[in-house]
């Protein structure tokens, strides 16, 4: 059955391909940096994995997105076209619209996994120590229905740094203890760090060094810096 508004006008025909469920948040995490599957899957883990095999083969027939088979002959990278690169600013005024003008930190949102996803991509690399730092993040305050990881390990080593969902066996060197709304409105630039951790809802235990130094390696979200409207 022929699906679409069944208009020419650019807007409806480019809708039909943007407006597509998940097809903004896959764009997103392609602009991100995801190239593999599974990084995709894991910027995004509420998708069923072959609804998103559907969509990325959709956006590659319409050739926003490409798709390399990788040399060791077991799956594919992902990467935006000249058309998918295009869509960059879309994505942008996205964020910085549902930044300025919606509730975000509402309690059926909240996912602990895609916070510790994002937050790996986001680690001032030039201010880590020159020794791994392993952080361990257990979250409270996760929704009923949240079916996700509570705990992660950070592993802090520049060039580098790494996300797991088990424990890896090294020596933890910081603990972080949070409410996971209160860590999201961290994140989004809601409420500033000092003010978690002065109030309890955030967490930090270790060597003093790395208390003090650990909120100057996050980054923060990228839209955090989007002002709201006053009230």
């Amino acid at each position: 059955m022929k699906t679409g508004f069944g208009q020419f006008c650019p807007v409806a025909v480019a809708s039909e391909v943007f407006a597509e469920r998940w097809t903004p948040i896959i764009l997103r995490e392609l602009l991100s940096g995801s190239q593999h599957f599974n990084e995709i899957h894991r910027g995004m883990p509420l998708i069923s994995r072959a609804l998103l095999a559907r969509r990325l083969r959709a956006l590659v027939a319409a050739n926003v997105i490409a798709r390399e088979a990788l040399s060791t002959g077991r799956g594919h990278r992902y990467s935006l076209t000249d058309a998918g690169r295009e869509f960059a600013p879309v994505i942008e005024l996205l964020g910085n619209w549902g930044q300025r003008w919606t509730r975000r930190v509402e309690r059926h949102n909240l996912d602990a996994d895609l916070l510790m996803w994002n937050v790996r991509r986001r680690i001032v690399l030039d201010l880590l120590p020159q020794e791994r730092v392993i952080v361990r993040f257990k979250f409270g305050g996760c929704p009923v229905s949240y079916r996700g990881h509570r705990m992660f390990w950070l592993l802090l080593e520049s060039p580098q740094v790494d996300l797991c969902v088990e424990d890896p066996g090294y020596e933890i060197d910081l603990y972080v203890e949070a409410d996971l709304a209160a860590m999201v409105r961290v994140w989004l630039g809601d409420e500033p760090f000092h003010t978690a951790l002065r109030t309890q809802t955030v967490q930090l235990v270790g060597k003093k060094v790395l208390v003090k130094a650990f909120p100057s390696w996050l980054k923060l979200s990228h839209f955090a810096g989007v002002p709201r409207p006053a009230g």
